[in-house]
């Protein structure tokens, strides 16, 4: 059976419920998958870094804060390290996430941090697998709205619940989770 961690930090809930619809559309192709949230102090347990460890794959995610990932997401890419000095995910596939405020929120910075930690780490990136939502009639309903190619984007409004969330970038993350799963798959064999 295919595994996949999907490793997570989430400041005020709305990139959990992206990474929820992640898991969603990840298991929707039979992969076994794990929702691994980072603490609000940056730290895992070490059954966590052993699930990742056992995993064929890894899907990072953390919302955007002034151009880059959480403080929190950071902290935990540096505690990487010990895996990265024995390799223990070397060759495993990893994709990303990140949403934010805005439409853009220079959200691409957070998934070129993801891309890099998963270089250093030896492992082989995927993206969405998406055409963009690019269309005059194309509307905040449709799948990739925020045309991400190298990871999944999603934007909820700073003045919006977690429950307010736009349906299209959820279904989004839906497609991205069952693409994730779908080359893990094809990789592993």
């Amino acid at each position: 059976m295919t595994t996949i961690a999907i490793v997570f930090h989430s400041g005020y809930g709305h990139t959990k419920k992206v990474a929820e619809h992640v898991e969603k559309g990840a298991a929707s192709t039979g992969a076994k998958v794990e929702l691994i949230a980072i603490d609000a102090e940056g730290n895992l347990p070490d059954s966590a870094w052993e699930a990742i460890k056992a995993a064929d794959g890894i899907i990072f995610g953390a919302p955007t804060y002034m151009g880059g990932p959480s403080w929190q997401f950071k902290k935990f890419a540096d505690a990487s390290s010990k895996p990265w000095f024995s390799g223990d995910w070397k060759g495993k596939v990893a994709a990303g996430f990140s949403n934010s405020a805005s439409l853009n929120g220079d959200k691409f910075s957070t998934i070129q941090y993801f891309i890099t930690l998963a270089m250093q780490h030896k492992l082989l990136w995927t993206g969405t697998g998406m055409m963009p939502a690019s269309a005059k009639a194309n509307t905040r309903d449709d799948l990739n709205r925020l045309g991400g190619f190298s990871g999944l984007l999603t934007a909820s409004p700073a003045d919006g619940s977690v429950e307010e969330m736009i349906p299209g970038d959820l279904k989004t993350a839906e497609a991205f989770g069952k693409n994730v799963a779908e080359v893990v798959k094809s990789v592993k064999g």
